[in-house]
C-alpha cells in the first residue's frame, strides 16, 4: 500500500542531497530529488524543492510557470532510481535504465513553492535486473502525478 500524507518534510531525511549525490549520476539542472524522507525494502518517500529559480520556468509558461509533466516523471523515476538500487549491495556500481513507463496522470498543476513528495512501491519482486514500481505525487495532501514505471538494474 502506496503511503499516503501527511508528510513529515522537516524529519530527518534518510537521506540528504549529498548521500543522494553518492548514488545517482545526474547533477544539476537534472538532478531533481533533493532528499529521501524514508526508505524500507518495498518503499521509498522522496522529495523534490520546486523553486521559482528552476531552469525550465524560463520557457515554460513564463507568464504562469508550471513544472512540466515530463520533468515531474524523470523525478519520480529519479526516486525509484534510488529505491532500486538501494536494494543492491553496492549502488555507486550500478546504473537504473527505464525501460518503460504506464498510466501516467497528471491530476493538478505543480508551481513555484511547491514542494512534491513522491512515494513508490515495489509491484513485483526483482526478477533477473527488472523491476516494476508504482508511484504517486503529492503536493501538500493533494495527489498531483501517478504512474508505473519498469527499470533495469545493470552493473556499469
Amino acid at each position: 500500500m502506496l503511503k499516503k500524507p501527511p508528510f513529515d518534510i522537516y524529519a530527518e531525511p534518510f537521506y540528504d542531497i549529498n548521500e543522494v549525490k553518492k548514488i545517482l549520476p545526474h547533477r544539476s539542472p537534472f538532478l531533481l530529488v533533493d532528499k529521501v524522507l524514508e526508505m524500507s525494502d518495498d518503499h521509498i518517500v522522496a522529495l523534490k524543492a520546486v523553486s521559482m529559480n528552476e531552469p525550465f520556468f524560463v520557457g515554460h509558461f513564463p507568464d504562469e510557470p508550471i513544472m512540466p509533466g515530463v520533468l515531474q516523471v524523470e523525478a519520480m523515476a529519479q526516486a525509484g532510481g534510488i529505491f532500486v538500487l538501494n536494494q543492491v549491495p553496492d549502488p555507486e556500481n550500478y546504473s537504473t535504465y527505464f525501460l518503460k513507463i504506464n498510466d501516467v496522470r497528471f491530476r493538478a498543476k505543480v508551481v513555484p513553492g511547491d514542494v512534491i513528495v513522491f512515494t513508490i512501491e515495489l509491484i513485483a519482486p526483482i526478477r533477473r535486473g527488472i523491476c516494476s514500481m508504482r508511484g504517486k505525487a503529492y503536493v501538500g495532501d493533494k495527489c498531483v502525478m501517478d504512474g508505473q514505471m519498469t527499470a533495469q538494474i545493470a552493473k556499469n
